[in-house]
């Protein structure tokens, strides 16, 4: 009986065995394999991917550090705040900067005008805003550009916080009214140029300056003050060319170096207006640019007024 059970078995074993297929051979080459994993994998160019399933993040470095108290975070904030450099202000350099200097109630703040207008460390400018009125300047402002808009009036509160501003330039406005006080307190004035307005008063200035431009105004015989330029000792350019004067102002600095005064009204000169005819031997050197022309003036009437400078005046000679 054991013995036709094994052979049962045998049977079984050897029929299971030559029903199976045959294995086929297959070639790894570049290009077969190219091809099996393509039928073993099915890939799509666009897979949809279940995103909730998917996490995606950087990996970095573990850092032993230990856990701190909400007490010990604010510790530690306060200390980063301290050893940050502050500005003058208190404000911290890596907040927003604003090109400008500081302005005279701002309290460490920008200043408005330099909000609106362009503020280059101690220089304002502010050409061209269609401005009606001098705008709060900073205080340390040096020089101030308003060139080209509607001013009409100069306050003598528009500069006289300024105690640092050294040029003025107000030139194309329409300004017909200037406070006797508008300049005269400021103690480092250099430079005012006034050209292109509808001045006939020229205020009191003060005895720094060093370049006056009232080009193209309306000054008349009485629009500057006698002797307004005397005690200027460091005027170096005097511009009055395009008013209604009817006289050259006298007396002039020594150092006086370029006069214009042509196109006004100018009738007659003196022999004393630019040498002194009691002293031979002075001689105003600086002195060689001077216009008179577009004037009714005949310059050979008076040689005499000529005879200390190093140039003769142009201007009508006949």
């Amino acid at each position: 009986m054991k013995a036709f059970v094994n052979l049962f078995l045998g049977l079984s074993i050897l029929q299971t065995a030559l029903a199976a297929p045959t294995p086929e051979t297959i070639n790894y080459d570049t290009d077969t394999y190219e091809d099996v994993l393509d039928s073993l994998y099915d890939y799509d160019e666009n897979p949809i991917v279940d995103q909730g399933k998917i996490e995606i993040g950087t990996v970095l470095p573990v850092v032993n550090r230990p856990i701190l108290s909400p007490e010990q975070v604010s510790e530690e904030t306060e200390e980063a705040e301290e050893s940050t450099p502050k500005l003058i202000d208190g404000s911290s350099p890596q907040g927003p900067l604003t090109p400008g200097v500081l302005g005279p109630d701002t309290s460490g703040g920008i200043s408005p005008t330099c909000i609106l207008c362009a503020c280059l460390i101690t220089t304002v400018y502010c050409d061209d805003h269609n401005l009606d009125t001098i705008p709060p300047l900073p205080k340390e402002t040096t020089h101030v550009y308003l060139r080209f808009n509607r001013i009409s009036k100069i306050s003598k509160h528009d500069f006289n916080h300024l105690t640092k501003l050294k040029k003025i330039d107000l030139t194309s406005n329409i300004i017909s009214e200037i406070d006797e006080d508008a300049f005269r307190s400021l103690p480092q004035l250099s430079e005012l140029i006034l050209r292109d307005n509808k001045i006939r008063q020229l205020p009191e200035l003060p005895n720094t300056m060093n370049y006056i431009d009232v080009s193209h105004n309306r000054l008349g015989p009485k629009g500057i003050k006698q002797e307004a330029f005397k005690d200027m000792t460091d005027l170096n350019i005097l511009y009055l060319t395009d008013n209604h004067l009817n006289h050259i102002p006298i007396p002039l600095p020594d150092n006086l170096q370029s006069l214009h005064l042509q196109d006004n009204n100018i009738q007659e000169m003196h022999e004393d207006t630019f040498c002194k005819m009691k002293d031979w031997t002075y001689a105003r050197r600086a002195l060689e640019d001077i216009r008179l022309d577009g004037n009714p003036i005949n310059l050979s009437r008076t040689p005499q007024a000529f005879m200390c400078l190093p140039r003769i005046p142009i201007g009508r000679l006949v």
